[in-house]
């Protein structure tokens, strides 16, 4: 499975971004996603995530009510909308896929095998 992240850029606090990622190869109906960040000089952390065949979705705590993940018409898309950035939310987003899993390790990076490059979000206070 590839995966193609896009959308990154600077907002300011209080503003918006969309960020895409796009999964192709060997895909399945059964393939979770999830979006993962890295602040400089902070550990890797969960963002969002959403399972392709019943579309449930799992967030972070920080970024519940302000992030939206969601799947697009297109194919293996995801959208993170994100909404109401806060300074904090500066970091290096990374799409990860995985084909199947359990619930309950959707939120751990080492449970995904797949990962697209990072797209920067930076946003201004």
């Amino acid at each position: 499975v590839q995966l193609q992240a896009s959308g990154g850029g600077l907002a300011q606090a209080g503003g918006s971004l969309r960020l895409r990622c796009v999964a192709s190869g060997r895909t399945s109906r059964t393939i979770h996603m999830g979006w993962f960040r890295q602040a400089p000089g902070k550990e890797r952390e969960f963002v969002a995530a959403i399972k392709w065949s019943d579309r449930s979705t799992y967030y972070a705590d920080s970024v519940k009510g302000r992030f939206t993940v969601s799947r697009d018409n297109a194919e293996y898309t995801v959208s993170l909308q994100m909404d109401n950035l806060k300074p904090e939310d500066t970091a290096i987003y990374h799409c990860a896929a995985r084909l199947t899993g359990i619930t309950s390790t959707l939120r751990d990076a080492n449970m995904y095998y797949y990962w697209g490059q990072g797209t920067e979000v930076t946003v201004s206070s």
